[in-house]
This record gives C-alpha cells, structure tokens and sequence, in this order.
C-alpha cells in the first residue's frame, strides 16, 4: 500500500481580516515605549509563569547587524527581572559569521553579547522533541541544550523574512531552536535536493510552525512571547548589513502567554498602518505567503487569533490595532 502524499495547504498570501476571525480571546498587552524601560515594564505582564533556569531566546544578529534588539535593553531586562538567565542561540544553517561555534562565539563578542552566559544549544549536537499533530514531522531535532531549561521567554525582533514573508516568534522559535545541521535541513530543504532553499511558501510555513510547536509544548506554561516591533526591515537580521533599508515605522512592543496571538496581532498591527507606510512588509509577507504561519497555528491549535489589545500607557484600556499605530512617526 502507497504512502499518502502530503501538501501544503493554501492561501498563504491572503490576510484574514479581525471581522472574519472565530473562536474566543486571548490577552495581548501594548506599549509605545521603545527603551529598556518599556521592554521591562510589557515583560512584568507575561514573566510570573517563568520560573528555575530560564531560557531568553533572541536572535542576537550577524558581526554589525543594524536592526536587532538593543543590547541594552536585553541586558536591563535580564539583571533586574530574570538573574540568572542564558541567552540562547543555535549555529546558522547556511556558511556564515553564526556557522561554526567558534564563528558564533567570536560574532557574540564582536556584538556585545558578553554581560550574561549564552549557550549555543546545539554546540554539543542535537536532541529531538516530539511534534503532536504534525503533518510534515513526528520529532524535531533542536539544540540539544534546550533541555538544560525550565522555561523560556521568547524575545523577538519582528521584521520581514526572506523565505517566511514576516519574522515573528513562530520563526524566532521554529527556525533559532532547531540545530544547525539536521533541524534547520529538514525546515528548508528537501532530501537530495541541491539547492538548500528549495522549500518555500506554505510548505515552508508549515514546516517552521511544527517546528515552532514543538519548543512551546516542550515548555507547556513555562513560555512568555515578545515581538519588538522597531527596525523592521523587510530583510530578516540573518542578513546582518546587507538587510534592506528600513522603511515601516517603529510602532511598539506587544507581549502575550500566546503565540498565535503575538504574532497575529504584530501583523494586523503592520496592516492597520497607512498604505504607504505598510506597502513594504506587506508585499513581503504576502510574496511569501507568509499568512499560512497563521492559519496553520489556527489548525494546530496553538492559541486563538482573536484578542483584546490592552494598552498599557492608558490605564489597560483596550484598544484596536489602528488606535495602536494611530501617532506612529515615518522611520527615520
């Protein structure tokens, strides 16, 4: 008997307006304050749930990279909110500044990722997590090191991406947590093929958001979500200075216990910008198809893509994405 062929689903280039959108509600907290101090007070609404040896996955950037999240600001939320914490990376997939442990460990330095540890998870190789309810994988293999942890905060600088249309937690998760050897080959490409890059679009996305589940079911409660939305370039930080001139305006911070809604809410927040200002990571994301991350974590049952927006600069008050970006400033 045959193997059942599996396919991608459809429909990744379309955005599903908030109107059209069921189920219930998760919580999504706001905040305008793009510093150290705003990174610090957003984090207090989502830390509590983190507890023992905690994990901040971040992406901490090709030698020089321009858009990634201040070093600063990483390093004010570690001592005064999670002492004791380890950044944690894994080595790049593709032959670059992040390809070895000993590349990785010399771009750290060369960034100023030196006042806390960071782990290279998979320095010492690969340990697989089970995948429930995949279609493309029963186990991903991550750095093995992520089982050394409690809990997580997943800290993302949400952008564009190359292969994914948008950059969120799903990719700083899915992608950042998968070794660089057998985890990040079996997202991107396929057996035998010779171009690493070959899979794309909603098999992509699919492939990324199993890969994404896997860490978050590992964690279970133990996991807070950060999607930094300042610098965003089309071009992921993999691209280091090479990146894409930013052009979208910085609008904020936005923090959850729930990854499908961060990561929903950071989109709709791109698209309740201006047309002239949300063109670029518009056709970026939709060229993608980069909307099948969301959908599949629809059918996944990773977390709702309904939410109240609750600002934390007035009092709570909930708000609609285009309130959220209603004063941003042109990015300059």
């Amino acid at each position: 008997m045959s193997q059942q062929k599996i396919t991608a689903g459809s429909g990744g280039e379309h955005y599903i307006p908030y109107s059209e959108r069921t189920g219930d509600k998760s919580i999504v907290y706001f905040t305008r304050e793009l510093t150290p101090d705003g990174l610090e007070r957003i984090f207090k609404r989502i830390g509590s749930n983190l507890y023992g040896k905690t994990a901040v996955k971040l992406h901490t950037g090709e030698k020089h990279g321009p858009n990634i999240i201040p070093r600063a600001w990483v390093k004010q939320l570690i001592e005064n909110e999670l002492p004791g914490a380890h950044i944690v990376e894994t080595n790049s997939y593709y032959e670059g500044d992040r390809y070895t442990t000993e590349q990785h460990r010399e771009t750290l330095k060369v960034n100023g990722w030196d006042f806390c540890p960071v782990d290279i998870m998979d320095e010492d190789g690969s340990a697989p997590l089970p995948v429930k309810g995949g279609k493309w994988f029963t186990q991903m293999h991550m750095g093995k090191n992520i089982l050394n942890y409690d809990s997580m905060l997943v800290l993302t600088h949400f952008k564009g991406h190359t292969q994914g249309g948008f950059g969120g937690s799903v990719k700083n998760i899915g992608i950042g947590c998968a070794d660089g050897r057998i985890g990040k080959a079996m997202i991107h490409t396929t057996p035998g093929s010779s171009d690493m890059w070959d899979i794309a679009k909603e098999e992509f996305m699919e492939r990324m958001t199993e890969s994404a589940k896997a860490t978050v079911d590992h964690f279970g409660k133990n996991i807070s979500f950060i999607n930094v939305l300042r610098n965003m370039s089309v071009s992921c930080d993999c691209e280091g200075i090479n990146a894409q001139p930013v052009v979208t305006p910085n609008i904020g911070i936005l923090a959850s216990l729930d990854i499908f809604a961060v990561d929903q809410a950071s989109v709709d927040l791109i698209y309740a910008l201006k047309e002239d200002q949300r063109r670029a990571m518009v056709e970026r994301i939709e060229s993608r198809h980069g909307h099948r991350q969301l959908s599949y974590m629809k059918e996944l049952n990773m977390g709702k893509d309904k939410y109240d927006l609750i600002d934390i600069d007035n009092n709570d008050r909930i708000i609609t994405p285009a309130q959220a970006v209603e004063n941003v400033a042109p990015f300059s």
